[in-house]
């Protein structure tokens, strides 16, 4: 497995492996790897020649007073599941590499943004789509694996990819969860014994909506009440948001027609966490 700190270094690995034939799978990432992000190189390992991992903590999606600063890191860690998962490079820039003294270009999308988390972290999804741009430009690849827990990033950059006329497959992989049902995430690290406790409301508010829709409830008011009031009763919880939404243009719906996304955010202590599920109504 290689490592490559440098925009050149990257590219110039990545345009000899094209020469070679040779297609490749990218990974991106910010890093403190956990399960979730093993199951994306697992499942992008098979799809191409070469699997290039970046690990990268991205300054222009971290809006004022966000935890940029914070964010957990544990780069050796990070390179010993990397290799474990067969991942071929690793591209591994610094702020400076990535952004150079005269940085000043950026890539916005009009509408996708402006729904779900984009509402309390405006900056957040213009600074998605530049350093995706970015990391595409780099690393040239075939086929990129991006999360399905945060299904709005995943729908941002399928539109980035069309838009933009990328060359590239896009592959969603699963949500992975802790047994008791807690997405992973490297902000779980943050949680204490009792909030850890608490971040369970997620998933379960998930679960009795899912009960609701399976049992016919239509009423998109009615459905959320019953999920903010479980996860009222947790303490330490602060809810940003519940919505229900159309799955390609994040639009809120009032009725269940067919199938929505519904997706959350809840603070819990300082972590902010979120969590999805695309449902199906009965037939």
């Amino acid at each position: 497995m290689e490592i490559l700190k440098t925009k050149a270094k990257m590219q110039a690995w990545s345009a000899a492996r094209k020469r070679q034939g040779k297609t490749i799978c990218f990974v991106p990432t910010m890093g403190y790897l956990h399960a979730g992000h093993v199951s994306l190189l697992e499942k992008g390992k098979p799809l191409c020649d070469e699997l290039v991992l970046s690990i990268f903590v991205n300054p222009t999606q971290f809006g004022p007073n966000e935890d940029l600063d914070a964010y957990p890191r544990d780069i050796d860690n990070d390179l010993a599941l990397a290799e474990a998962a067969g991942t071929t490079a690793v591209f591994l820039p610094d702020n400076t590499e990535m952004y150079g003294e005269n940085y000043q270009t950026r890539v916005a999308l009009d509408h996708l943004p402006h729904h779900l988390c984009g509402k309390s972290r405006p900056v957040h999804f213009g600074g998605v789509a530049t350093v995706v741009t970015k990391l595409f430009n780099i690393v040239m690849p075939d086929v990129a694996v991006f999360g399905k827990k945060d299904f709005q990033q995943l729908r941002v950059i399928r539109q980035l990819t069309e838009d933009l006329d990328f060359n590239i497959r896009i592959v969603g992989g699963d949500i992975v969860r802790e047994p008791d049902g807690l997405a992973m995430s490297s902000r779980n690290a943050y949680l204490t014994p009792e909030q850890r406790k608490s971040a369970l409301c997620l998933s379960q508010a998930i679960d009795i909506a899912k009960t609701q829709i399976a049992g016919g409830a239509t009423d998109v008011i009615a459905i959320r009440d019953k999920m903010t009031d479980h996860i009222n009763g947790f303490d330490h919880t602060a809810i940003d948001y519940i919505e229900f939404c159309d799955p390609v243009t994040l639009d809120e719906v009032e009725t269940i027609g067919g199938q929505v996304v519904l997706a959350l955010a809840v603070k819990v202590g300082k972590s902010r966490l979120i969590d999805n599920a695309l449902i199906d109504p009965p037939q």
